[in-house]
This record gives C-alpha cells, structure tokens and sequence, in this order.
C-alpha cells in the first residue's frame, strides 16, 4: 500500500562545514585537471566537482576554487586535459589536491603525460583522459565554474577511484 503521508522534516541551519558533510553523501569520481605550464612542463589538480553538461555540443564543467594555482592558468591557456583516475590511484589523487608539485614527487608517482593530438597534457595510466578548450568561466561564490568543449577523448579499461563521505572508495560487486 503506498501511502500519500509525508513524514515531516526539520530545517537546519547548515555550516560551511555541515555543508561539506551534506555534500559528502553523493559520491563522486575523481579527476586531475591538467594544463601545460611552460612548454614541458604541465601541472595539475585534483578535481571531483567535474560533470557533463551537453552532448551536442559535447561540453563538459569543473569547478575550480579562487584560489587554486591553476586557475590564471585556464584564463590564460584556455585549453586543458581531465583525466579520470583508477581505483586505486589515491596517492595520485592526493598529489594534486596539494598545491605544491615537483619532478622528484611525479618520478616517485611514476607519473606520466602525454598529449593529445592537439597539444593537452593529459595523465597516462587513467579510465578516460579529454582534451577540452574553455569556452566559458563564470565566477560562483568562492570557485569558477570552467565550461570545456571537449575536443577529444580517449577510454581505458579499469575502474574508477570513487570519493565518498571523505574517503576513498571504489565499486563493489554485489
């Protein structure tokens, strides 16, 4: 029997904190956003508020905090790559949610680039790498949301790193 009776619920005043938590219950894959710095050289960040948006035109957004050292290079490259990383790839994860990156780091993480037909760094070694061109940024709060036409993209066998309520996880079989 379905019943049309709805249970009452009660506000709460959310923190930012609270927030985070609340957010923290949809659970998220986890991608590395990467832009060439200099010729040579690239850098990242760990990103999970990344989604799709359109498939026709294919457009694809993440979310970027003001104070990220990668965003002026977005504004100013305005072309970047989004790799989506494998179960268990945490240490990579935790690589680039930091905000300092070094060679000897990347060597230790046996990390590797490549890139893309039209010249985006991407991440070796993940379940899908995309090459993308900003067609849009939009400042929302404290982040700016990066609108990305993807140019290109390229699938891998594997599965994918899982974020969830804080922790890492990945996909169980039932």
């Amino acid at each position: 029997m379905v019943s049309s009776k709805t249970l009452k619920m009660t506000a709460t005043s959310l923190t930012a904190r609270g927030f985070r938590d609340a957010l923290g219950q949809f659970a998220t894959g986890v991608t590395v956003v990467t832009v060439e710095r200099e010729p040579g050289t690239v850098f990242g960040m760990t990103a999970n508020s990344f989604t799709s948006v359109s498939l026709n035109p294919m457009l694809i957004l993440v979310c970027v905090d003001e104070r990220a050292k990668i965003l002026p290079l977005l504004h100013k490259k305005k072309r970047f790559g989004v790799s989506v990383l494998k179960h268990g790839k945490q240490a990579i994860s935790e690589y680039f949610a930091q905000g300092e990156q070094n060679s000897e780091a990347e060597h230790r993480l046996a990390l590797h680039y490549r890139s893309t037909p039209s010249g985006v760094p991407v991440l070796e070694g993940t379940l899908l790498q995309l090459s993308c061109s900003v067609v849009a940024a939009h400042v929302a709060g404290d982040h700016t949301i990066v609108l990305g036409k993807v140019e290109e993209g390229e699938i891998q066998n594997g599965e994918p790193l899982l974020f969830f309520r804080g922790e890492y996880r990945h996909i169980g079989r039932p």
